[in-house]
């Protein structure tokens, strides 16, 4: 009799035995996860931060943005987060031959999806992941409510610091001089 605790394992090598397809798939702590396409509407909000993120770091050069970017920390954990913000020197040290990242970026933005389970997945597992590989700042945006939520380092974890709504304006003291009205990442 197979013990109930027995479970499948799935690995970055797995996913490249998938067939192609329109799902995203991610993995974390060995289990699969698959997304569907999304709303147009995130989409859009993923374009507006990567643009807002990449005129501040253009000018800064302190780093690079980047849309969807692979992250294998590890065979269980390969995750794809909307957007990302890494330092120059991170960059040179965390990508594998692949193209995918390899260590975590400062900071990680993921847009919520629409339904129970995808934001249990951003708010709970990822936050989690995140925080135990080193993620220095995480936001969560909510194109439906046009809501921003920003996690920052503390004692090792990621905590919440402030929710922020469309008339709110976000600085971060991770990214210097970084200045923009939340309503600019949902038009």
């Amino acid at each position: 009799m197979t013990p109930a605790t027995d479970r499948v394992y799935w690995t970055t090598e797995d996913l490249k035995l998938l067939p192609e397809s329109s799902h995203r798939y991610e993995i974390i702590d060995g289990h699969l996860l698959m997304t569907r396409a999304p709303h147009w509407k995130h989409q859009k909000a993923i374009g507006q931060t990567y643009s807002l993120l990449n005129t501040w770091s253009s000018a800064s050069q302190l780093g690079e943005t980047v849309p969807t970017p692979g992250v294998i920390f590890d065979e269980a954990d390969n995750v794809i987060p909307d957007v990302v913000w890494i330092s120059h020197e991170r960059l040179a040290a965390g990508v594998d031959e692949e193209g995918h990242f390899t260590i975590a970026p400062e900071l990680i933005v993921e847009v919520l999806s629409p339904g129970t389970q995808n934001e249990r997945r951003d708010r709970e597992t990822k936050l989690k992941l995140y925080a135990e590989r080193g993620v220095q700042e995480y936001w969560i945006l909510d194109w439906r409510i046009q809501q921003l939520e920003v996690y920052r380092r503390q004692d090792a974890l990621l905590r919440l610091v402030s929710t922020l709504f469309a008339t709110d304006t976000l600085a971060s003291p991770l990214l210097p001089d970084f200045r923009c009205s939340v309503a600019e990442f949902f038009h």
